[in-house]
């Protein structure tokens, strides 16, 4: 395999994307998260080639979940890869709670705080990963099937923060799976092929080798590209909602030690605030009560958002659709009126101008 490959079209769009996008400046440290599958390889040998253009210092990482007895043969891959690219090599295994659970989610947790703490502790501040609008696409599906709503639907954004160090950027979510591939085998680069990719028994591998096959053939030859422009679309509007919720949250939400706290000065209210963030304070706030006088005002989609805040501090588990509408329902009903008891065991009721969530005795 030779150490760069010829320049291409998926090059100059990598170049333009990054620069359109303002995704990564030059001269920086970037650590970039290997698989050995097409997608992550393609980004890496990408990045290797654009290195002389951009003087980033580069260095690739790999998590092993040690799902399989032959996880070390893909370390040994990946690692070989490393060494033809002349760069730094890090790996790090899963612990025996991610390896023996075998669930996606919680690898994925495990994989992106790994990648964050070594590229703290390395100096890097982004970390890189090969997702790709086929990625997006199936994302977006597989939540809409979950129920989600606009923010899972927005599926994988161009980037976010791990810590307040290190950024999360995925450069490739204009490039399909199909052309990864085709760039792999165009730069003759040798993918390792992870067999429970090809598992069943997982969700996503249904949506990949399931539905979208007979998306492709029976509605949409480029469903992949469509769908990601549907979240690309998505991701704006969710932006746009944010800003508009935070807005309101500020206005509000209260968090209080008594569920309904007198009207205080603006000068007291700033020194009660103040208290309520001291550690062990008489001040201690187990209450959340939201204005409905606020809340009448504001669109309903803009409601959901704040009630869904709302509950993300108080319930186990993310906030289902009937959690939500239980809320929206209290807005306007009597005084008193109350939710039967939410999971964990919180309940809302109605106080005056206020909606007051009480965590479970």
């Amino acid at each position: 395999m030779s150490h760069s490959a010829p320049w291409s079209i998926f090059h100059h769009h990598l170049h333009r994307t990054l620069r359109q996008r303002q995704l990564l400046r030059s001269g920086q440290r970037l650590l970039v998260a290997v698989s050995g599958g097409q997608d992550s390889l393609c980004l890496a040998q990408l990045l290797v080639d654009l290195q002389s253009k951009w003087g980033w210092q580069l260095a690739i990482a790999h998590c092993d979940h040690r799902w399989h007895t032959f996880s070390a043969n893909a370390v040994q891959h990946v690692q070989y890869q490393a060494q033809a690219w002349d760069l730094p090599f890090f790996v790090r295994a899963a612990p025996d709670a991610v390896a023996q659970n075998q669930r996606e989610a919680i690898a994925r947790t495990w994989r992106y705080q790994v990648l964050a703490e070594l590229a703290e502790t390395q100096g890097y501040s982004s970390v890189l990963t090969g997702h790709t609008a086929t990625d997006r696409a199936e994302t977006l599906l597989h939540n809409l099937l979950r129920g989600s709503g606009l923010d899972g639907l927005q599926a994988l954004s161009w980037r976010r923060s791990l810590t307040d160090n290190v950024e999360l950027v995925r450069p490739l979510l204009t490039m399909t799976r199909a052309e990864t591939g085709k760039f792999c085998r165009q730069a003759s680069l040798e993918i390792w092929h992870d067999t429970s990719n090809q598992d069943l028994h997982y969700t996503r591998n249904r949506i990949r080798h399931e539905l979208f096959p007979l998306l492709r053939d029976r509605f949409n030859p480029n469903a992949e590209s469509t769908l990601a422009q549907t979240a690309e679309i998505l991701r704006a509007d969710v932006e746009y909602l944010e800003t508009e919720t935070e807005k309101i949250w500020k206005v509000a939400a209260q968090f209080t030690a008594e569920p309904w706290v007198p009207d205080l000065s603006a000068a007291e209210r700033q020194k009660y605030e103040f208290e309520q963030q001291r550690p062990n304070s008489k001040y201690s706030n187990p209450f959340l009560r939201l204005d409905r006088n606020v809340l009448r005002d504001v669109p309903l989609a803009i409601q959901r958002r704040v009630i869904r805040r709302c509950l993300l501090h108080f319930l186990p588990e993310s906030p289902r659709y009937d959690h939500i509408e239980k809320l929206v329902g209290l807005i306007d009903a009597p005084n008193k009126s109350q939710s039967d008891p939410f999971p964990g065991g919180a309940i809302a009721r109605v106080e005056g101008q206020w909606l007051v969530l009480f965590p479970s005795s």
